[in-house]
């Protein structure tokens, strides 16, 4: 890569991003003319962006420019790997949940929630999924917007596909936030996480691009700064995952002692988040737990209806039978404390 910027012309690198115009030649010529490994990659990414038919203006008044952003780097680089000790055993959920399930986090969920009842309910009549899940997800993800994050998308994907990690993905989604901007999102307004993430539901771009939706009727999907907008873009999200209507994300249970374990351990290795589903046993329907000893505590599920087990603190504490609306939130974050987390919440947000 560190050639390209000695063998390319400035008229050769022009035909290749397909720009032209005083004003855009201009800013490709300085940056091809640079020796830096960060300017010889930002030529790689105008590169990449106009095979894959973002706008040549937008290439030009957004590459060129870009600084290299060590935070983000910096953060790639130390993120923790699953919630996992040297020895592979998994961390307890019970602290993560008292963490994460504060009474602020359901005062204020419950605060929100019925702020936007009527809204909500609309929602779920139309797309199928809980709107309590849905507020949950809002809370965890930006705290009910309040941190949505103040990175420079492009800066921070850009820097990251420069890192090098998992550089196919950064640039794939480098590009896509392109493409928002193609779409008339202004650069401004591409702000987020670190890694990239965005807006009131934390999308990376290409989800954006693919289901951030319009909640409140106005003709436009404005998930920065419009929090209908938002819910309903997460509501798309997880109706797009799979979600299933009138169904509970799981129900909390009693496991019998005389309960074989080996039994029901599930034999599919997940291609995604292994780590994560190797906690889930087999699926079995409702009726089927129930013939092995298991006793819902509260509400219970019907009896056709697949779920597996999941003892997130190991046998002697409370277990749950979790249903595919449960993998749907999993789809969100792929980690059992995370849709614990958002299941637990939205419980208690419902709850009067």
């Amino acid at each position: 890569m560190k050639r390209l910027a000695n063998w390319l012309s400035v008229g050769l690198l022009a035909a290749l991003v397909g720009i032209s115009g005083p004003s855009v030649s201009g800013s490709i010529a300085a940056l091809a003319q640079t020796r830096s490994a960060w300017d010889t990659y930002k030529l790689r990414l105008a590169i990449l962006a106009r095979q894959q038919g973002v706008r040549p203006e937008t290439v030009a008044a957004n590459v060129p420019g870009m600084s290299i952003n060590q935070s983000a780097i910096r953060m790639e680089a130390t993120e923790p790997g699953a919630a996992t000790t040297s020895t592979g055993q998994v961390f307890a959920i019970s602290p993560y949940l008292r963490r994460h399930v504060t009474a602020s986090m359901i005062s204020r969920g419950r605060a929100n929630y019925y702020d936007h009842y009527n809204a909500l309910r609309s929602l779920e009549q139309r797309t199928g999924v809980d709107s309590a899940v849905l507020m949950a997800i809002w809370g965890h993800e930006t705290s009910y917007g309040e941190v949505t994050g103040n990175y420079d998308l492009l800066e921070a994907l850009a820097s990251l596909g420069y890192y090098g990690r998992r550089r196919e993905f950064f640039e794939s989604e480098f590009i896509a936030a392109l493409k928002l901007i193609d779409q008339g999102v202004p650069r401004w307004r591409l702000k987020g996480s670190w890694a990239g993430a965005t807006g009131y539901p934390q999308f990376m771009p290409s989800v954006a691009l693919r289901l951030r939706a319009d909640g409140d009727g106005d003709g436009y999907a404005n998930i920065w700064n419009d929090e209908l907008d938002g819910l309903a873009s997460i509501a798309m999200y997880l109706r797009d995952a799979g979600w299933k209507a009138n169904v509970a994300w799981g129900v909390p249970v009693r496991v019998p002692a005389t309960l074989n374990r080996q039994a029901i351990v599930s034999r599919v290795i997940a291609q995604r988040c292994p780590q994560v589903f190797r906690r889930h046993s087999r699926w079995l329907t409702m009726r089927e737990w129930r013939s092995l000893g298991m006793v819902p505590l509260g509400r219970s599920l019907p009896d056709t209806e697949l779920a597996f087990l999941l003892e997130p603190d190991g046998p002697g504490s409370t277990a749950y039978l979790l249903t595919a609306n449960y993998r749907a939130i999993l789809d969100y974050n792929c980690s059992n404390f995370y849709a614990m987390s958002v299941g637990v919440l939205a419980d208690a947000i419902a709850r009067r």
